[in-house]
């Protein structure tokens, strides 16, 4: 597809969206992105092992193992946008990105180990250009902006890009970050994975706009509908939105049309808004389904393969889990070393105060760590 078609191609104020691979895995081949078929394969078995990690999260939380888990079944296409960030290239998540992370190199034992109550989970590898898990809605939209706009003065050629869902786009903190982006022409990609649910509240009780998309218009750049099932939308969305970030183009928005087929998070129960008939009216639109064809068809895929995908994703996850439970308890003092570059007056005091407190303790036979 020529540089710059998708965009151009598609307008979502008319209600018009990218869909390349429909869900039986037939390819449009005129709207075809650069994407070996080798590629494609790779990034499948990346999101079997998402897939399956997202469910272990899930039984983890319900035998008491993890805490509170928000999964994000059904919407491994979209998340595995991620994959097409450059090195230089910021992510900025939500706290339902947990797939996007992992395809972007935070390790999985360091995801688990975030949901399990231990920020220690987000020290990414150093160099690596991820800001930690959002939990305040729509809030990261504003950091991202931040950050392309730091990279915009100091001449960089990479793009942040900034994940939110279809609920985040009615907070006051989304409307701003992309009023600033629109002015200053910031490298930043909003990316929107509209699962079609803000908890309990379907998106049409939050906007009356046709698509989250057309919303861009009036922020003075370009926005895109697509099928955010689809991998190979997903891709030239991607790629075509992060360069013309990079090249000066300005800011881009991609509305990621999915659905999520769990609840909002593990303390929801979406029996309570929904049925279970509109959830299964969804499943035949399901990502892997749809690649599992579309490989099949190649050659690429059969029972045989999906096996020991699935057998090698276990031992994966597996050894990702009991890494992560094998971690010792993160020692006190880390509120300390890890909150400010610099620690004020006041907390080194604080901070020498409980160190003797934890010394007289220890000599009376006391467990406190430090």
């Amino acid at each position: 597809m020529a540089k710059g078609m998708y965009f151009e191609r598609f307008d979502p104020t008319k209600g018009e969206s990218l869909q390349i691979l429909d869900p039986e895995g037939r390819l449009n081949e005129d709207l075809r992105p650069d994407l070996p078929g080798q590629r494609i394969l790779e990034l499948y078995e990346r999101m079997s092992v998402m897939r399956l990690a997202d469910q272990t999260a899930l039984n983890l939380q319900r035998e008491g193992r993890m805490g509170t888990y928000a999964p994000f079944y059904g919407q491994e296409a979209s998340q595995a946008s991620a994959a097409f960030l450059g090195p230089s290239d910021w992510l900025v998540p939500t706290y339902r990105e947990t797939g996007a992370l992992f395809l972007r190199g935070v390790p999985l034992q360091s995801l688990l180990r975030y949901w399990m109550g231990d920020e220690r989970g987000m020290r990414v590898p150093e160099g690596m250009r991820v800001l930690p898990i959002q939990i305040v809605i729509g809030s990261q939209t504003l950091h991202a902006v931040g950050l392309a706009w730091a990279m915009m003065l100091q001449g960089e050629k990479s793009a942040a890009v900034a994940y939110f869902g279809d609920g985040a786009s009615s907070q006051g903190d989304v409307h701003e970050a992309m009023n600033f982006a629109g002015v200053l022409k910031t490298p930043v990609v909003f990316v929107c994975q509209n699962n079609q649910f803000a908890i309990s509240m379907p998106r049409s009780g939050q906007t009356a706009a046709a698509t989250i998309a057309q919303r861009a218009s009036s922020y003075g750049f370009p926005g895109l509908l697509i099928d955010g099932n689809d991998l190979l939308a997903v891709a030239g969305a991607m790629n075509e939105a992060l360069a013309a970030a990079r090249s000066g183009g300005g800011p881009r928005l991609i509305e990621m049309l999915t659905y999520r087929i769990g609840p909002h998070t593990t303390s929801d129960d979406p029996s309570k808004y929904r049925t279970a008939a509109e959830v299964d009216v969804q499943k035949p639109f399901d990502p892997l389904l749809r690649l599992r064809r579309y490989l099949g068809a190649k050659g690429l895929w059969n029972d045989g393969a999906e096996a020991a995908i699935l057998a090698k994703a276990r031992a994966e996850i597996s050894a990702a889990v009991a890494a992560a439970e094998a971690m010792p308890p993160a020692p006190v003092s880390d509120m300390f070393d890890y909150t400010y570059r610099v620690l004020p007056p006041y907390l080194e005091r604080q901070k020498s105060e409980y160190a003797s407190f934890l010394k007289d303790e220890a000599s009376r036979g006391g467990r406190h760590g430090f």
